[in-house]
């Protein structure tokens, strides 16, 4: 029989197996091993795996200075009075999930490169990866090579979207995404001839790792006031930076390619191409094509930036309606000239002093390197030493002039670029 006043026998249990609880829920919390992602070529890299480690161990030790202070005071507890060894397991619970978070996260998109959809991910690594050494390759001066290079990964239902490498991510808990995650919706990944989108996310990243982040709207804003457009057409122009370094980048690495396939995305209803946002960071549609085809016009391929722009003017014929500004509307022919000089030809210290048009070479000699590929992807066999982004325009050109049946098409792009 139990004394009065002494301790039942379920207290110390229950004050011990605290401890247990979540010393083990730590323990689950483990390291990445890139072996448990399968062995071929899609599963994620050792640098991946390592750089969300390394988060992982960051994490953890906040945890494991919880989980001692639970086991401590669960060892320690004699009495009826458990409030502070609650208040210790609440707060390493709240370690627990805040952790669990990170780990979730990185486990699910590791792990998508174990299914069916493993070799298109790794596919869009590789045109990524291109996109870096290309670019990296012809500066004036060396940078440092960012390291791990870009990760992509499906979302369904998703627009294509991007999260930079060291930025606070709500995902994660405001933790910093340790490189740069490229998300792609499946609806583009199974039409492979719409993928611009991977070279328009990728030139966000490059934006940042150039350090470009702040010249390239203070080179447009500045540029803009110089041609003695409006204050207000200055700071709109400026405000679009980001987008626009994304779509006219792209347009250097991709070619013609990447205009179409940005104008299967932004040619929608009239509604909504013709509307203005005042605080929108993206370019009002109507307005953003006339960007890439006068900078293909400047790339040497004036026949298709002329049948481009007569396509969108045969698709928006009035601009009746819009809510674009009058002084947009008005200057446009001159703002386009200006943005894409201070954009692609403004030489910037962080490129070795040289222009981004200097460093990314792209003429009609490559086009036709593309059309070549274009070819042997729609017969099935090697295309060739072309560059893995090239194939996006090879794909498309193979579509539009239905060399090959599309999901013939869709097969052969990714078994050249996963070498199977």
């Amino acid at each position: 029989m139990r004394r009065a006043g002494s301790a039942p026998s379920s207290v110390p249990a229950f004050a011990v197996g605290q401890g247990v609880n979540v010393r083990r829920h730590l323990d689950a919390l483990r390291d990445f091993h890139r072996s448990e992602f399968g062995t071929g070529v899609a599963r994620p890299s050792e640098g991946h795996v390592q750089a969300v480690n390394d988060l992982l161990e960051r994490l953890r030790r906040p945890l494991e200075a919880a989980v001692v202070q639970v086991e401590s005071a669960g060892r320690a507890t004699r009495g009826d009075d458990l409030g502070e060894l609650l208040r210790l397991k609440s707060r390493a619970h709240d370690w627990v999930r805040a952790t669990e978070r990170v780990w979730d996260f990185y486990f699910e998109l590791f792990g998508q490169r174990q299914g069916a959809f493993g070799d298109w991910l790794h596919a869009c690594d590789k045109i990524a990866l291109d996109c870096y050494q290309h670019v990296h390759m012809h500066l004036g001066t060396a940078r440092s090579i960012p390291s791990p290079g870009p990760f992509a990964y499906m979302r369904t239902g998703f627009s294509p979207a991007t999260y930079r490498r060291n930025i606070p991510l709500r995902k994660l808990g405001r933790q910093l995404n340790p490189f740069p995650l490229v998300q792609l919706p499946y609806h583009r990944m199974v039409n492979p001839w719409t993928m611009g989108a991977v070279l328009h996310e990728v030139c966000h990243n490059l934006q940042n790792e150039l350090g470009l982040e702040d010249e390239v709207p203070r080179a447009i804003h500045r540029a803009c006031l110089a041609a003695g457009l409006p204050p207000s057409v200055a700071r709109t122009w400026a405000r679009w930076d980001r987008e626009t370094f994304a779509d006219l980048v792209g347009c250097m690495l991709g070619g013609e390619a990447f205009v179409a396939s940005l104008m299967d995305v932004i040619g929608r209803a009239p509604e909504q191409v013709l509307a203005f946002s005042p605080h929108g960071v993206h370019p009002t549609p109507y307005l953003r094509t006339f960007l890439s085809t006068h900078l293909l016009r400047r790339m040497g391929f004036g026949d298709i930036a002329r049948d481009y722009e007569r396509l969108w003017r045969r698709l928006y014929p009035s601009t009746a309606g819009t809510t674009i500004p009058q002084p947009m509307l008005r200057t446009l022919p001159e703002a386009v000239q200006v943005v894409v000089d201070a954009v692609c030809w403004t030489k910037f210290p962080s490129l070795g002093d040289r222009s981004l048009r200097q460093v990314i070479t792209f003429a009609p000699r490559q086009q036709s390197m593309i059309e070549e590929a274009a070819g042997r992807l729609a017969r099935g066999v090697d295309p060739g030493v072309v560059p893995e982004r090239f194939l996006i325009g090879a794909v498309r050109i193979a579509v539009d002039r239905k060399l090959a049946a599309p999901d013939v098409l869709m097969r052969n792009f990714y078994s050249a670029l996963s070498g199977t």
